[in-house]
This record gives structure tokens, sequence and C-alpha cells, in this order.
């Protein structure tokens, strides 16, 4: 009865955990800008009685558990907003919420837009019932607060300021994301790969200034971009063999001033996906061979210059502990446990236990009842369901680590 007395409290703390939901949905703050929301972390935890508390980075919060002896289990909860308004139309929607970008010094709405305040507050909620029933496991629980998921450096920041000697090495490394992709409660995990590689990619392209009405006094950069971008195409269309997942998007140009002016130069910001590490190094050896074809073509004056930012590694769960936690679900939920395809968002939670050395897996949580018609996570709309959503993402937490803490796992 070990898992069941360690989530016994489920329903009489779930007001408690909607309200601290709802406070988090209210309060989003920008990546490694998420001062109140660790500051509020550790409040929770140290009032649930624990003391083992530390922070790893400026806003990087880890809560160990140790319980005698037995397997480490390290669970991932991603705690930073987005910067975009919300239009989700809830009642503790974050409406107005700003905050002013530390790198940029702009002021930028922020938003709860991606789900991770429900992934804090399952994470605090499990993190407290397995202290509250130290009876019913053993071993050691780390719960890992991350910052800075969405701008692809929070985990590299946590293992910069030492995570790996702080913390004892886990034995398995897990994780959750709220989505809506999968059906309202449900939990869906795979092995391989789950979610893409990513990179963004800003392109400068040097052209050479000139009067609108003498083009042929200058090298036009936008004429020159307009060919990249069509010929960027094919990289996907021509150079990926069609079993493979590829994907090349063009977000940004910019370029010019006045329709009478020639710029000297362009701006294209580009981002990539893919699924196999080999495919994206192929995507960004393409992407450079092309556009310095296509400078040459034009007679540009400078090379283009190409600077490669918020990178994402490949998440590509691990066979033995996601077959290990599949089985746990499929106990546990029966039916509402799922296969889960791969997802083409990135995530940079694989870091943390690259840098340990150990095995992980990571899993999609249903988040609306209506998913088929559920917005996307980033999406200005993107609000899940409280219920079951929150109850469901702490047992899941419970269940999964079962396989490792738990004896008795009914």
């Amino acid at each position: 009865m070990s898992i069941k007395k360690i989530l016994s409290g489920l329903a009489s703390s779930r007001d408690s955990r909607e309200a601290l939901y709802k406070h988090f949905h209210r309060h989003p703050e920008l990546s490694l800008q998420e001062h109140a929301t660790a500051a509020r972390i550790e409040e929770e935890l140290r009032s649930g009685g624990i003391d083992e508390v530390l922070r790893v980075g400026a806003t990087g919060v880890v809560a160990i558990l140790r319980n005698g002896d037995g397997p480490v289990v390290a669970m991932r909860g991603d705690i930073d907003a987005l910067p975009m308004a919300e239009r989700s139309g809830k009642d503790y929607a974050a409406v107005g919420a700003t905050q002013t970008d530390e790198a940029s010094g702009r002021e930028t709405p922020v938003a709860h837009t991606c789900g991770h305040d429900v992934h804090i507050v399952c994470l605090l909620d499990a993190t407290k019932a397995l202290h509250a029933h130290r009876d019913a496991w053993s071993g050691t629980f780390v719960a890992v607060f991350q910052p800075g998921e969405e701008n692809a450096a929070g985990a590299k920041a946590m293992v910069a300021a030492g995570i790996v000697d702080k913390v004892p090495k886990p034995d398995v490394y897990l994780g959750q994301h709220v989505l809506g992709s999968l059906p309202g409660g449900a939990v869906g995990i795979r092995s391989g790969p789950l979610f893409s590689a990513a990179a963004s990619i800003e392109i400068t392209l040097h052209g050479k200034g000139s009067h609108g009405s003498m083009p042929n006094l200058g090298v036009d950069p936008i004429v020159l971009g307009a060919a990249v971008v069509t010929r960027l195409q094919t990289i996907v269309a021509r150079e990926v063999a069609p079993k493979e997942t590829a994907v090349v998007t063009v977000g940004s140009f910019h370029a010019g001033t006045k329709s009478n002016i020639i710029p000297d130069s362009a701006i294209l910001q580009l981002n990539t996906r893919a699924f196999d590490r080999d495919v994206e190094r192929h995507l960004h050896e393409a992407i450079e061979r092309i556009v310095r074809a296509e400078c040459e073509a034009a007679r540009c004056p400078r090379p283009p210059e190409f600077r490669y930012y918020d990178r994402y590694p490949l998440t590509s769960n691990h066979d033995a502990p996601t077959a290990r936690v599949r089985a746990a679900f499929q106990d546990w939920f029966g039916d509402g446990a799922v296969d889960m395809g791969p997802v083409p968002a990135s995530e940079d939670f694989s870091i943390i236990p690259d840098a340990f050395g150990c095995p992980y897996t990571y899993w999609g949580l249903g988040g609306f009842a209506d998913w088929k018609n559920a917005p996307g996570n980033h999406s200005p709309f993107f609000a899940p369901d409280l219920q079951p959503t929150l109850d469901r993402g702490v047992e899941a937490i419970v269940v999964a680590a079962s396989p490792w803490l738990v004896a008795d796992r009914q």
C-alpha cells in the first residue's frame, strides 16, 4: 500500500494545490529572472518541513530528501515563463503582468503559457508527500526546480553552478511536461527520441548600399535574402531523406529603412529542428553552404556571418528507465497510460543528467479535457484545466519514482 500511502493526502491538499498554482500563474517571471518564484518555492519547501534546500545558481532550487539506503531519484520541474501576453480568459490569468528583460532592458509582458507553473506545483506537492510518508519508501529523492528552460540557459547555469558536486548522483533523472496533445489526465511516454534537437541561427548578409534608382551601383541584400529564403526550402525537400524528420524555418527577415534606399545589410533569423544529431549537422552545413553560395553569386563585398544561439540538445529517453516507468504508469493509471509520439518542440532537460552521466526519462501529461481542440504550448490561450491535471501530475511523479524507491508499489 506504499504508493497509496504516499498519495493519501491528495484529496485533502487539492484546494491548497490549486491556490498555489493560481499564485504562480498570476506571477510569471522570465528565464533566469525567477527570483520571486524561487523564493516562494523555498518557502513552500521549508514550511513543509523540508530542511535540505539549496540554491544552485541565482534562481535554481534543489530539495534533497535523504531517507536511508536505496537508489537516488531526481525529478526536474522547470520554473520560468514566456515573454508574451496571456489571453486565456481565466480569472487567475496574468493579465497585465510585465517584467524588464535584463538582457535587453525592455519591458515585456510575461505569462505562464507553456505550463511550467503546473510543473512547479506538482513537484512541490510530490516532494511534500514523500517527506510526509517516509515510512513508505527508502532511498533519496532530489527535487530540481530548474530556471531558464525557455532560453536554453537554465540547465547549463545549474551545471556551471556545480549541481553535480552539490547533489547526490541520481540513478535516474525524471521529468514531465504538461501538453495539449495528449488526452486530459493521460500520461504518455516513449523510448528513444522524444523532443527534437533545436538551434536558432542569426545570419547577417552584407550587401552594398545604393539609391533605389541606381541598383546597378549596389548589391541588394533584400533580393539576396529572398533568394536565400527560397533556396533554404530545398534542404528538407531535397536533401533530407523522406524517412527523417527535419524543419528549417525562417522566422525573421529585417532589412532596409525606406522604399528608395537599397540597404547595405539584411538579417535573417532561422530555427532548425531534428530528431537525429546527424540530420541536425546536415541541416546546419547545408544552410551555411547555400547562404555562402548565394552571397558569392550576388557579388557580396563580405562573406556572411552566422551566430548560433538558443541551442537545445536532443531529448532521447533511455530504454531501461523508460520501460520501468511505463510499466509503473500502466499498473497505476491503466488506460490513462499511453504511448507518446515524438514532439517537434525542444528541451534543455537532458543537459543535467548528461552532466551527471546518468540515464533519464521524460513523459507528457495531458492538460485539457477537450484535447483535440486544445491550444498548443506557447499559445496565448494555453492554460491547462486545473483538474485532473494538478492531481495527475503529482501522482505521475510519485508513481514514476516508485520502481526505484518503493518496495510495495500498490
